[in-house]
C-alpha cells in the first residue's frame, strides 16, 4: 500500500480497505489517495462530534452527509472543494455498495453545489517565451529548472507527471517522453526541439546535484532526491518573477498554455485530448476559450459572408518572430 496512505491509523477498517482498493486496484495517484483519506477523516471527525462513526456504517444516512455539507459551507469553502469532498464520499459509499457492506447509498439525492464557470489562466506565447528564457544560467539548478519548465510547457505535462519522470522515460534522440498519467495510464508525448536540447544539457550536469546511485528520478532537488510538487511550485513562481510575470505562474498554467497554444495554432481537439491524456473530450473543451480577437480573425478568414480581406485582428497582444513560433508551437 502507498506510503501516502495510513497517516490516520484510527480510521475505521472500511475506510482503510477502501483506500487500499483505490491504491492497489484503481492505481490512484498519491495526491488522490491523500485527498480521499483527508476527506474521509474529516467526515469521520464530524460524525464523532455527533456520536456516530463510520465504524457503524449501517447507521449513516443522507442527513449525516447533509449536516457535514452544511458545516463545510458555513466555513465558506470554495464550491470546488465541497464538490471534491462529496466526490470522495460518493466513491467510498459506492465501493461499500459493490462490496454489499451497506444496502442503501447515503449519497443518493445529494447534489454537488453548482460550480462557478471559471476559465483557467494561461500565458500568451510571448509570456511563455519570456518564462522559458528566464533561466539561462550555467548552474545545475538553472539547467534543471529550464528543462522542467520546457517539458511541462512543451509536452503539456501535469506537475505529478513531471516529477514522477525517470531518466529512462525520456528519449531525446527520438524526441519522445513516456508519461504515466492519472490512473497509471501510460502515453507517449512528443518533445519539442528546444526541450530536447535543454534536457540533454541538464542531464549532462544532473550528477552535480548529488543523486544517489539508485536514484532514477529525472528531476532531482538540491539534496539529490526526487523533486516534489512544492519545489516545482516555488521554481515556477520564481521563474515567473524573473520573467516579469507578477501575477503568479503555477504548474497547471503551463499545461493550460500548451493546450491553448496548440488549439490556436490549428491542432484538432482529439489530438490535443490525446496529448493531454484526458479520458473525456469534455475535459479538453475547457481549454478552448480562445480570445475574442482570435475568434474574429478566424471568422474573417473563413466565413463566406465575411468581407474578403476584412478588418484584421491580432490573434495576440504580442508579436512573434518565425523562430519563436517554430520553437514553441512546432512538434
Amino acid at each position: 500500500m502507498s506510503s501516502t496512505v495510513g497517516s490516520h491509523k484510527d480510521l475505521p477498517e472500511s475506510v482503510q480497505t477502501f483506500l487500499i482498493h483505490m491504491d492497489v486496484e484503481k492505481g490512484c495517484s498519491k495526491a488522490t489517495l491523500c485527498s480521499y483519506e483527508k476527506d474521509l477523516a474529516q467526515f469521520e471527525e464530524f460524525l464523532n462530534s455527533r456520536s456516530f462513526s463510520l465504524a457503524s456504517i449501517g447507521k449513516i444516512n443522507a442527513d449525516h452527509v447533509r449536516g457535514f455539507l452544511a458545516k463545510l459551507h458555513a466555513r465558506r469553502l470554495a464550491k470546488s472543494t465541497l464538490s471534491r469532498k462529496l466526490s470522495s464520499l460518493r466513491s467510498f459509499f459506492k465501493y461499500l455498495m459493490r462490496q454489499r457492506v451497506i444496502s442503501s447509498d447515503p449519497m443518493v439525492g445529494i447534489r454537488n453545489p453548482k460550480q462557478e464557470v471559471r476559465q483557467p489562466r494561461s500565458l500568451n506565447v510571448d509570456q511563455a517565451v519570456s518564462l522559458l528564457d528566464s533561466k539561462c544560467g550555467v548552474e545545475p539548478e538553472d539547467k534543471r529548472d529550464q528543462a522542467l519548465a520546457e517539458i511541462m510547457y512543451g509536452s503539456g505535462l501535469r506537475v505529478s507527471e513531471a516529477i514522477s519522470l525517470s531518466i529512462y522515460d525520456v528519449d531525446t534522440s527520438s524526441g519522445i517522453v513516456r508519461v504515466v498519467g492519472k490512473g497509471n495510464k501510460e502515453r507517449i508525448s512528443p518533445l519539442s526541439d528546444s526541450a530536447r536540447e535543454v534536457i540533454d544539457a541538464y542531464i549532462a550536469v544532473r550528477g552535480e546535484l548529488g543523486p544517489a546511485l539508485d536514484e532514477d528520478a529525472l528531476f532531482v532537488g538540491n539534496r539529490g532526491g526526487r523533486i516534489n510538487r512544492r519545489q516545482v511550485n516555488r521554481i515556477l513562481a520564481r521563474m515567473g518573477e524573473e520573467a516579469g510575470l507578477h501575477n503568479g505562474v503555477h504548474p497547471h498554467m503551463l499545461r493550460h498554455s500548451f493546450a491553448s497554444h496548440m488549439l490556436q495554432s490549428g491542432a484538432d481537439m482529439r489530438s490535443v485530448q490525446e496529448l493531454l491524456g484526458h479520458e473525456n473530450l469534455s475535459t479538453t473543451q475547457r481549454y478552448t476559450h480562445l480570445n475574442f480577437q482570435h475568434i474574429m480573425n478566424v471568422y474573417d478568414k473563413a466565413h463566406p459572408l465575411s468581407d474578403a480581406g476584412g478588418v484584421k485582428t491580432d490573434t495576440d497582444d504580442s508579436t512573434l518572430s518565425d523562430n519563436d513560433k517554430d520553437k514553441f508551437l512546432k512538434f
